[in-house]
């Protein structure tokens, strides 16, 4: 297959290519800004609204992963608009391109979060579940909403709605190891708040999968059948790293730091993989212990021997 990738030099982007092309796929970047170097690269300007259509013409999937960083920086008035502007206005852009195309591609992959459902204590929430309230639920809602054109098309579309993705090279688990590792790791607030969340190896093979469902389309939680809560995500992890982690970090301490985004810190998404489940799909770490373990101790030894 020829697959469109945007956000393919981010986190989550660069591991997905590098797992499709092993297995034989030609994969297309979509890159910004300015134009295209390379001839596997197609440039596009969402901020401008510009997109080299063209180029596009007989792709067979698209899977579109770009946006703003939420985690990097306090969320002032402009920050927040970038969170929103680069998902909303960029999945719009997309869908319309695709959509407008002479030979379509099948199949419109995009990103979206957990944070979707908003913060909802032990609810456990699936793909019916309503959305939530709070800045982060409205940008996703938004977001999904932007890719109407592409399914009014015809092109079968799916939101992967995906939790905290685990791997010690980025993300969230990346900024924490160096604290745990000093014995400074702790919950955050009270630490019963649930956590759903992936490793990376996971993600990017659930992504593939999705990418192969003909019938699957609509929202799909990327997330481990076994969410935990933050008190238990921080003994799991201590365990692992064999240091203690008996601090808390509370949550007025952590909005004086770092402001609005505190609140997705000590929020609750309990969400379960129901229709990724459904489709067959068989996680390779499905417990958080054993995934914590892969990514940090086997690995490790892995390299080592290397």
């Amino acid at each position: 297959m020829d697959i469109l990738i945007s956000g393919s030099h981010g986190l989550i982007g660069s591991a997905l290519a590098s797992l499709l092309a092993g297995r034989g796929h030609r994969i297309v970047r979509l890159v910004r800004p300015g134009p295209a170097s390379g001839p596997q690269e197609v440039g596009w300007d969402p901020a401008a609204g510009t997109i080299d259509g063209r180029t596009l013409e007989g792709v067979d999937a698209a899977i579109h992963l770009a946006g703003e960083s939420v985690a990097r920086g306090r969320w002032t008035a402009a920050k927040k608009a970038r969170i929103r502007e680069s998902r909303v206005e960029s999945t719009r852009l997309l869908a319309r391109t695709l959509a407008g195309l002479t030979r379509r591609p099948q199949v419109l992959i995009c990103a979206s979060a957990v944070e979707y459902y908003g913060h909802r204590g032990d609810e456990i929430l699936v793909e019916e579940s309503a959305p939530g309230q709070g800045f982060l639920a409205g940008v996703c809602v938004a977001w999904e909403a932007a890719a109407e054109a592409a399914r009014q098309a015809g092109i079968r579309v799916v939101h992967l709605r995906t939790g905290l993705v685990l791997t010690p090279t980025g993300g969230a688990l990346a900024q924490l190891l160096p604290l745990f590792r000093l014995g400074l790791g702790g919950r955050f607030g009270s630490g019963r708040q649930w956590m759903s969340w992936i490793t990376l190896d996971d993600e990017v093979e659930a992504i593939a999968h999705t990418l192969g469902r003909n019938t699957l389309q609509g929202p799909v939680n990327l997330v481990s059948p076994h969410p935990v809560t933050n008190q238990e995500f921080t003994n799991a992890l201590a365990r692992v790293l064999r240091r203690p982690a008996v601090l808390a970090l509370p949550g007025a301490a952590l909005r004086a730091v770092i402001g609005e985004a505190a609140g997705e810190l000590v929020g609750s998404q309990r969400a379960h993989p129901a229709r990724l489940l459904a489709e067959g799909y068989t996680f390779r770490h499905p417990e958080l212990g054993a995934g914590l373990r892969h990514l940090l101790v086997s690995r490790s030894a892995r390299s080592a021997s290397a």
